[in-house]
């Protein structure tokens, strides 16, 4: 669980969101949305630990994190970036292992326990057969997966994604983002990820939290729909909400 308790986060002089308490559950997948620029990736990374807050105070499983080493954060809290990892010369399992690190000694060494966990990991997450491939060689979809396989293996309670289907076809999005809901709800974690799909969220996700800066408003999807934010937000930029809406309806 992720606790937001007043939370105001900024960019230089611009305020993007500034006193926002909310909280995250287990076992939910959240849709992170927003317009460009409001504060959606300054957000998941203060989440991850790897940004700054201006005020109040940001909890993982009730304990601030700033309060938390960075090798028990890790064991807490797992981050997908957005931007495809650069690597050579690294198969996709040995990708995947190092989402172990946590629990490894100091010479990363890997157990038999690791081992399992990451063949696991890979099976749920549909790679167990990339295993033996260079991640340079794997497709755009192939390599998201892998990155979600490498933080199931972390074995946190929570994974923060940003963007994870900004580079995949349509059909691939739909397909990843179902995968993230069976984790959610199959393996009991938090699955908070930012996306520009609306439909998507709007189909598939639990809860949105909707940034309008300076507010974030985080309500159970069915709820959000009816509350007009979205409408009002999105039927101000080039999309049509209530298309969205029709689309998803007719699927």
């Amino acid at each position: 669980m992720i606790q937001l308790n007043n939370i105001t986060l900024a960019f230089g002089e611009r305020r993007l969101v500034g006193g926002v308490t909310t909280r995250f559950e287990c076992g939910r997948m959240v849709a992170l949305l927003g317009r460009n620029g409001t504060g959606k990736s300054t957000l998941l990374r203060a989440m991850a630990k790897l940004g700054d807050v201006a005020e109040g105070e940001i909890l993982v499983d009730g304990k601030s994190i700033a309060d938390i080493d960075i090798r028990q954060f890790a064991r807490l809290v797992a981050f997908v970036n957005t931007e495809r990892v650069d690597v050579e010369a690294l198969s996709a399992y040995d990708l995947v292992a190092i989402g172990r690190s946590p629990y490894t000694d100091w010479l990363g060494r890997l157990t038999d326990n690791d081992r399992v966990v990451i063949e696991r990991s890979m099976r749920i997450t549909g790679v167990e057969h990339l295993a033996e491939r260079m991640v340079e060689t794997l497709s755009d979809g192939e390599c998201q997966r892998v990155m979600i396989a490498r933080a199931l293996a972390q074995d946190t309670p929570v994974i923060l994604l940003d963007e994870p289907t900004a580079f995949l076809d349509l059909p691939n999005r739909y397909e990843l983002c179902t995968l993230l809901g069976r984790l959610a709800r199959e393996e009991g974690k938090l699955i908070l990820f930012s996306t520009h799909e609306l439909d998507i969220a709007l189909s598939l996700a639990d809860s949105i939290a909707l940034v309008d800066t300076p507010r974030l408003v985080h309500l159970p999807t069915s709820e959000m729909v009816n509350s007009g934010n979205l409408e009002r937000l999105f039927n101000s930029e080039h999309i049509s909400f209530d298309a969205t809406l029709k689309a998803i309806k007719l699927r």
